[in-house]
């Protein structure tokens, strides 16, 4: 009986703990929006379609990662450069474009926008003949000087 109340208990707590985050999810997303319009001169419809319980979240990442230049150990352009090539495996239309655009925008040529895309595929094949054919992965990094 006290085992029941008990769990009882937590789900009270732990459902009127969700409902208070919820009431405060709405100006965190306004805010949100507010930034990301001061930081690309638009809210994208994309992250306006985000749930607004996680927008913030969605936000901090992007913005962490790509935008955070200074902070991060990788340069803007080569940031774009890997984005396109995983896009390009995806495939996802929407991040082919973008990140061609932005790789261009960031300094990436025309050869090294294609260089980062035959990359991609020729790490896909190997991905593909490796798994495919079952190669053992012990022998593998032996062959390699791995571990």
């Amino acid at each position: 009986m006290r085992k029941t109340f008990a769990i009882l208990a937590m789900t009270v707590a732990t459902t009127l703990a969700a409902s208070f985050a919820g009431a405060q999810e709405l100006p965190a997303a306004e805010q949100t929006y507010k930034e990301i319009e001061a930081a690309i001169g638009s809210v994208p419809t994309h992250f306006k379609a985000y749930p607004k319980a996680g927008v913030a979240g969605a936000w901090a990442l992007t913005k962490g990662l790509d935008f955070g230049e200074g902070t991060t150990v990788l340069e803007p352009k080569v940031k774009s450069l890997i984005n396109l090539a995983v896009a390009a495996q995806i495939p996802c239309r929407y991040c082919i474009w973008l990140e061609s655009k932005m790789a261009r925008d960031r300094g990436a040529s025309s050869e090294e926008i294609a260089e980062a895309v035959a990359l991609a595929g020729y790490v896909r094949h190997w991905s593909a003949v490796l798994n495919g054919l079952q190669i053992d992965f012990e022998t593998f990094k032996t062959e390699f000087g791995g571990d």
